[in-house]
């Protein structure tokens, strides 16, 4: 239970904090998600991120990122940031993990045509 409401807002609760170390060959990078959510089960905040500093010196590391902080929704890459169409915090997991997936193909081939 998440409790009462205080000062007028409802409580939220951090649903979701993990981060994952990745090992060769993107040693250094990680992804990182982080959900919270109402008394009622909304999604009210996240951020979603691929954080490799070796790939992106800009914008702490991040290669590519979702979050709504500053209140609006917004996409990382590269160092630049973008608005983009919410439709459900779901859609947007499935989309960014399948787009970090893309981004790993990329670096693979990259790393195979240098060595």
């Amino acid at each position: 239970m998440l409790g009462t409401k205080r000062a007028g807002r409802p409580l939220v609760q951090k649903v979701v904090d993990d981060t994952i170390y990745l090992k060769r060959p993107r040693r250094g990078a990680r992804l990182k998600e982080e959900v919270w959510r109402n008394q009622d089960g909304q999604v009210i905040k996240y951020s979603l991120a691929y954080i490799n500093p070796a790939i992106c010196g800009a914008d702490n590391g991040r290669v590519l990122g979702y979050d709504n902080s500053h209140d609006h929704h917004h996409r990382h890459f590269m160092g630049k940031q973008q608005p983009f169409e919410f439709a459900g915090y779901e859609a947007l997991a499935k989309r960014f993990y399948n787009e970090v997936r893309e981004l790993w193909r990329s670096e693979d081939e990259e790393r195979r045509k240098t060595h």
